[in-house]
């Protein structure tokens, strides 16, 4: 017999991927111009020039043998090496290349962590609105997920909510801001409030409270925004990165887990990683690309576009009536819909041929998710579009 919940991950795709093949379709039909597709978060503007000059001359330069070859299994040495070097030049750190376990993307992070600290009925505590994917690899970890609600007028946390769900079982926080889907970060006075009361729990309890800091949108933030360095304010952090988006490389589901020696126990922490990823078949992220994000590592596409829509689109949207949230950093905002029913409001919008993602796939209902990474031509077209939906419900 099959394993039924494997059966059905593989049979139905998240609501974000269904959206995003229905738009595939629709576009196929009637012009991909005429269709307004903000359901997914591939970025739109291109790589810098320095990934591709740098893996044409990997590819010219190197021996073929050595760079299609396998790294060590927790990466290259000296890619982890220009890695710790980044980090430690931009916050003022002292990482080793030990301190760091190369992987298949943020999502392979996350499962490394996940699997590695995690036993049967451990919890994990997750803020919404939150990327759906946490609970499937949460409870893939055998764990459990508790959600704390949302504080839907700035995304930041609800710290009284917060103490009621830490306990005994708690076993890691996922934390991940900038945040998709609000684009809201969290603050520092955030931040501090959360480590005192984190620390707290975890004497109280007895064990670490670890927490997994989702850090693929930490470039992309607006106006000046500074985003908190974690492990910089609570010791027993592991940063999970991707250069999916300020690298513009999705498709080649390139990250890394970062365990600072501050982590309770971090050697063993370190090979729990390192054993959770050997046995999920993740060993030897992709070798050429290792090479390049790490020569690549202080760099970023040009996000200037993402900005300039975000822009357009609070203020434009405001001027219909929504109620938006102005993003603070990544390419997603989340207004609230026109009526609770956040589903039947989505699928309103597509008869406009607008494709925005419903809020209750993230923990939060009555809301919409929209992914501005496009085309800024596109999010102008757009707007007629959101202004017929807008008025539907008036």
């Amino acid at each position: 017999m099959l394993n039924e919940r494997m059966v059905s991950l593989g049979t139905q795709r998240s609501v974000i991927r269904e959206l995003f093949e229905f738009g595939k379709t629709r576009a196929a039909e009637i012009g991909a111009e005429n269709v307004f597709d903000f359901s997914i978060g591939n970025p739109s503007v291109p790589s810098p020039d320095c990934v591709n000059e740098t893996a044409i001359r990997l590819i010219q330069e190197t021996d073929p043998v050595v760079l299609h070859g396998y790294t060590s299994a927790q990466g290259d040495a000296v890619v982890r090496k220009q890695i710790a070097d980044s980090l430690n030049h931009r916050f003022l750190t002292n990482y080793r290349p030990e301190n760091l376990y190369m992987t298949v993307g943020a999502a392979a992070s996350l499962c490394c962590c996940l699997n590695g600290i995690c036993n049967p009925g451990d919890e994990v505590i997750v803020f919404a609105p939150y990327f759906p994917e946490y609970r499937v690899f949460i409870e893939g970890a055998h764990a459990v997920m508790k959600l704390i609600p949302a504080d839907t007028e700035a995304f930041q946390i609800d710290f009284d909510a917060l103490d009621k769900a830490l306990s005994e079982k708690t076993k890691a926080v996922i934390v991940n801001s900038p945040n998709n889907p609000s684009g809201a970060v969290y603050s520092e006075a955030t931040v501090k409030k959360m480590s005192d009361m984190l620390n707290e729990a975890s004497e109280k309890f007895g064990h670490p409270i670890y927490l997994l800091a989702d850090e693929p949108y930490r470039e992309i933030v607006f106006k000046g925004v500074t985003v908190p360095f974690l492990p910089k304010y609570y010791k027993n952090t592991l940063v999970c990165y991707s250069w999916s988006k300020s690298l513009s490389l999705p498709g080649e589901r390139m990250g890394y887990v970062l365990v600072p020696d501050d982590v309770a126990e971090s050697e063993l922490v370190y090979a729990a990683v390192a054993g959770a990823g050997r046995s999920l078949g993740y060993v030897n992220a992709p070798s050429l690309f290792q090479r390049v994000c790490a020569a690549c590592a202080d760099e970023t596409a040009d996000i200037a576009v993402y900005e300039t829509n975000k822009d357009l689109l609070v203020s434009s949207l405001r001027d219909m009536g929504y109620h938006v949230v102005e993003p603070q950093g990544t390419f997603y905002m989340f207004p609230r819909t026109f009526g609770t029913d956040d589903i039947a409001f989505c699928e309103k919008a597509k008869e406009f041929n607008l494709l925005i993602v419903p809020g209750t796939g993230f923990g939060c209902p009555g809301h919409t998710r929209i992914s501005y990474c496009v085309p800024t031509e596109r999010a102008k077209r757009s707007l007629d579009a959101f202004e017929k939906l807008s008025k539907c419900y008036k």
